[in-house]
């Protein structure tokens, strides 16, 4: 008996030794020799803004598919979609034609119509009535229209359902104007009444988009905030095939010149605007695809601790934040662990997802169609936020020590950034019945554990993601690189730690049952 009792005594000194020889060696390589912004360099820099369905988000696939295998991972390739046609973008040019001329600035969402080469024309204010509408439907014909209505970023709706509302819209405000017409007949002699405001279709701007197509305008204009936020066409991209692309130009303009503009319009001043706007479709179906690296566990191989960023991003920028940061620091961390000759008990899992901004699509996949036994999820950690530091994290109470013991060794790993376990309080949170935010939510619904690090400025760069967030703004520049190679050892050293325990992060008093 005591022989036994001494060998396993032995056996666990030896594991444990194992186990901080092999987190020194992740901080080490960590510390000295960490790729984090190599990673985000090449996403940014050298691959660019990757929409789902374009050239650039299949290229970035197979190219972290190559980076896993080159540091020893194994790699499960997952197929989470496919969209009709695809998108590329490529550069974009305007300018105003006029004594007092001036370069546009402005951006299109993805999925939207290019230009022909250049293509200048005059401009003119949207018509509001039916009557609007035929006395100018002459003039339209390579015409750039200016819309009323404020930019959300996404493309204009010109789907049938869209349509349909617009044509609900115009009735009512056909009755308007009749009442209106009476109005101004009264003011020609009593000039005391005021006329009625024209509804209008915020959803779906633009109420007679399909005649003013059909009268060959050039494309349409809205004002748009500054950083400009440009996304997609959330309502048609899945619906376009090569038969139906998109004819006319959507642009989002900055909306000081935007008024600078309007004001020469309504002057009925002499002057045009020139675009050229490369954005091109290719045939399809696209796929698009998780990119999953695995080691696999020594002793508990069907349980699991998992990280992950997503790899698709806007294309008005370059993606380096939103969501290149997690993509490199969970990329960074796969490589620290497979360099370091780990061997985890159980299973780890660098979960690159795709289509998170198309409805969270790659997370959505891997969780419902059960890759993995969802209640053999230790702890699913997700990086999607600014390029901030992982200084600490906040848990159930019944995980806390788990925690604390896991983290030891990078406590006081950067004296510029120590790291806390703090013990939640309060009773637990609803389990959420939505999803929403990020990829972290199809796992949260599902009563799995998605406890991520707290990312904090500890330094005061003063970064505001609002500014980056689906906007021009998202480039490489926006970075820091210390926060971001910090919380690549970090999630790491914390991933391997978990993996390592005797048994999965208790789930008690994890969400309120």
């Amino acid at each position: 008996m005591y022989m036994l009792t001494a060998f396993v005594a032995i056996s666990f000194s030896l594991s444990l030794s194992a186990q901080d020889k092999t987190v020194k060696k992740i901080i080490e390589i960590g510390t000295t020799d960490n790729r984090t912004m190599e990673h985000d360099d090449f996403l940014a820099n050298v691959i660019g803004g990757r929409i789902v369905g374009s050239a650039a988000l299949t290229e970035a696939e197979a190219w972290v598919k190559e980076q896993f295998e080159s540091w020893g991972l194994e790699v499960m390739v997952q197929e989470a979609g496919q969209i009709n046609v695809g998108f590329n973008r490529g550069p974009w040019f305007g300018r105003m034609l006029s004594e007092d001329g001036m370069v546009l600035h402005f951006g299109t969402p993805s999925y939207t119509a290019g230009t022909r080469g250049k293509q200048a024309g005059h401009v003119l204010m949207e018509p509001k009535t039916r009557r609007d509408l035929d006395r100018m439907k002459g003039a339209l014909k390579g015409a750039w229209v200016l819309l009323d209505a404020e930019s959300n970023g996404m493309a204009i709706d010109w789907s049938p359902k869209a349509d349909e509302q617009r044509a609900e819209v115009i009735a009512k405000n056909e009755e308007i104007d009749k009442e209106n017409n009476e109005i101004r007949r009264w003011n020609f002699e009593h000039r005391d009444a005021e006329p009625k405001p024209m509804k209008e279709y915020e959803s779906a701007p633009a109420l007679f988009y399909r005649e003013m197509v059909d009268a060959g305008v050039l494309g349409f204009i809205r004002s748009a905030k500054v950083p400009l936020q440009v996304m997609y066409d959330r309502a048609n991209c899945y619906n376009i095939t090569m038969e139906n692309l998109p004819k006319v130009c959507d642009i989002c303009l900055d909306e000081a010149q935007f008024k600078v503009i309007k004001e020469k319009v309504q002057r009925k001043d002499i002057f045009q605007l020139e675009f050229e706007i490369r954005n091109h479709f290719y045939r399809g179906p696209v796929k698009y695809h998780n990119v999953i690296g695995i080691l696999r566990g020594s002793k508990y191989p069907k349980e699991y601790v998992l990280a992950g960023g997503h790899l698709d991003s806007y294309d008005i920028g370059s993606g380096a934040v939103d969501d290149g940061n997690g993509t490199s620091v969970t990329m960074e961390a796969a490589r620290l662990v497979a360099l370091s000759g780990a061997k985890p008990k159980r299973t780890m899992l660098f979960c690159i997802w795709t289509g998170e901004e198309f409805g969270l699509l790659g997370s959505k996949f891997f969780v419902e169609n059960k890759t993995v036994p969802l209640d053999k999820i230790s702890n699913y950690f997700n990086r999607d936020g600014g390029p901030l530091c992982a200084t600490g994290i906040s848990v159930p109470p019944a995980m806390y020590d788990d925690f604390v013991e896991v983290c030891k060794p990078i406590m006081n790993l950067n004296p510029d950034f120590p790291f806390t376990v703090e013990k939640r309080q309060g009773p637990p949170q609803a389990r959420p019945t939505r999803a929403g935010g990020s990829d972290h939510a199809y796992f949260t619904m599902n009563g799995v554990p998605a406890i991520s690090f707290r990312e904090t400025d500890p330094k005061g760069y003063n970064f505001e993601y609002r500014e980056i967030w689906h906007t021009e703004r998202d480039i490489y520049n926006k970075v820091i690189p210390e926060y971001m190679e910090h919380s690549a050892v970090v999630t790491a050293v914390v991933m391997y730690g978990l993996a390592n325990l005797d048994h999965l992060l208790s789930r008690d008093g994890l969400y309120k049952e």
